[in-house]
Formats: C-alpha cells, sequence, structure tokens
C-alpha cells in the first residue's frame, strides 16, 4: 500500500501527534539509502517502530517534510492499520516503548478513513527562536540561534505586516525549491518575546523549502540596518533573491502547529 491509495475495508487510520529533536535526524522524509544506514529520518525511525508491531511495513504519512536539524512540537501524521486488538489511544505507549528519547508520540487516535496529514492541513505554524543580547547556554544552541544584538521589536513588526495575505513567495525561495508555484497564503507573521527568547512565529497554508530561515534572516538584516518599513515592502516585491539576507540554520526552527480544516483550531 503506497500513501496515496485507499485502505481495504476494516483497516482503521490511526492520526498520531509527535514531537521530536530534529538535531541528529536528516529531517523528515524517508531517504532512499536509508536502509543502507548512511541516513537517520523521523519518518523511518517510526515506521521501523511500527513495523515491530505489526509484524510488516507500514507507510507513515507526515503533514509535512522539516529539513535536517529542525524540530517539530507537534507534527501530525497518519498510518492504517489492521490490528483491532490494539486501542487508538495505546499507540502512544507501544511506540514510545521502541523509539528513541529524541522522538516521542503525545497522542494517538482514530481518524475517518479519508484523511490525510498532508493533504487535509489548513494551515502550518513555524517558529524561529533566538537568543539575544547574552550568551546561550550549551543546551539552549540545540535550540535557538545565537544573536548578539537585541533587535528593534516594533521595527520587525513592521515589516512583518507587509509578509501577510497572498503572495508570490519568490523572494524566499531558495534556488532549488522544486514547487511548480510559489505563491502562498501567509495568515500571520510576527515577533514576540517570551521570557528572554525572542521568537518569530509565521503561519501559511504551505511553505516553500527553507522559506521560514529565509524570512527570519531576511527580517534581521534590514532591521540591523536600519530599513524604512516602504522601502522592505518595495525590496520583498521585487523578487531578487540576491537582496534576501542569510538563511539562518536550523537548530532555532520548530514545526509548532497543525491546523486542519473541520477542526477549530
Amino acid at each position: 500500500m503506497n500513501e496515496e491509495q485507499k485502505p481495504p475495508g476494516g483497516v482503521r487510520n490511526i492520526r498520531l501527534l509527535l514531537a521530536y529533536d530534529g538535531t541528529d535526524f536528516s529531517g523528515w522524509q524517508r531517504q532512499g539509502l536509508q536502509r543502507r544506514g548512511s541516513l537517520r529520518t523521523v519518518q523511518h525511525t517510526v515506521e521501523d517502530a511500527l513495523e515491530k508491531i505489526h509484524g510488516y511495513k507500514v507507510i507513515l504519512t507526515g503533514s509535512g517534510r522539516t529539513d535536517a536539524g529542525v524540530h517539530a512540537a507537534a507534527q501530525t501524521a497518519n498510518f492504517y492499520t489492521g490490528i483491532k486488538s490494539i486501542q487508538a489511544d495505546r499507540f502512544v505507549p507501544a511506540l514510545n516503548g521502541l523509539l528513541p528519547q529524541d522522538v516521542r508520540i503525545l497522542e494517538a487516535r482514530q481518524e475517518r478513513q479519508d484523511f490525510h496529514s498532508r493533504f487535509d492541513a489548513k494551515e502550518r505554524c513555524y517558529r524561529y527562536h533566538f537568543i539575544c543580547g547574552r550568551r546561550g547556554l550549551p543546551h539552549e544552541l540545540r535550540y535557538a540561534y545565537q544573536l548578539w544584538r537585541r533587535p528593534r521589536l516594533s521595527l520587525l513588526n513592521d515589516y512583518c505586516r507587509f509578509l501577510r495575505g497572498e503572495r508570490d513567495c519568490t523572494f524566499f525561495a531558495v534556488p532549488r525549491d522544486p514547487s511548480q508555484s510559489r505563491n502562498r497564503y501567509i495568515s500571520q507573521a510576527f515577533f514576540f518575546v517570551q521570557d528572554d527568547t525572542l521568537v518569530f512565529e509565521v503561519s501559511a497554508n504551505a511553505f516553500l523549502w527553507k522559506m521560514v530561515r529565509s524570512m527570519a534572516g531576511t527580517l534581521l538584516h534590514y532591521e540591523e540596518k536600519g530599513i524604512p518599513p516602504d522601502d522592505f515592502l518595495r525590496i520583498v516585491n521585487s523578487g531578487d533573491r540576491s537582496l534576501t539576507g542569510a538563511t539562518l540554520p536550523p537548530q532555532g526552527l520548530f514545526l509548532w502547529k497543525i491546523k486542519y480544516y473541520r477542526e477549530e483550531s
């Protein structure tokens, strides 16, 4: 059974909520070389645990891909199972007992037969974390980017106002992005301070490859230069990739939340 096939009658569709530390993973998506042990991915790691429970290969479908080093606080995935003796919520302890500590199943529940973690998703929310103006502790630097200054929050959020809505996101697309269309709907984008950490949060129907990291780096680049908001808008609308800031490293980025159609929030 591949990811796009509908299951036969009597098979249950189980939806998982996962969290993972992406530091030691080569991203979410299963890779062709993985069977030879050269790559470690989240999808393959959970599928291995599912195979031990079922006795045969089980395909896990995620809401989207995260790159190498990117974390998740709430990734959604689903799989089909013919096992009737395990209640849906019991897949949580069953899987966690087989998984390494850097992947945890938070919830498991039975879904309608045609639920698809990726195609039914309405919105993805990401957060990028910064440690500002102080030296980060070693454990913090696994999950945040070291920024040696304190940026102007008001100017950053003035820029963010121009990112919202339906827009061509070519400006934030890396050259190797394979997407046929680069139009995305960005529902929200803003910076806020949480304890002593600066956080950039952005939500959209979908994202281009490395788009959030490019956005965060570009916003900080122009804030540091003190570019007025109207000038920032003209730069973004130019679509000239050479004018973007640095694409930030992955460790500060978290897949934070997935919103689905037919659900409140």
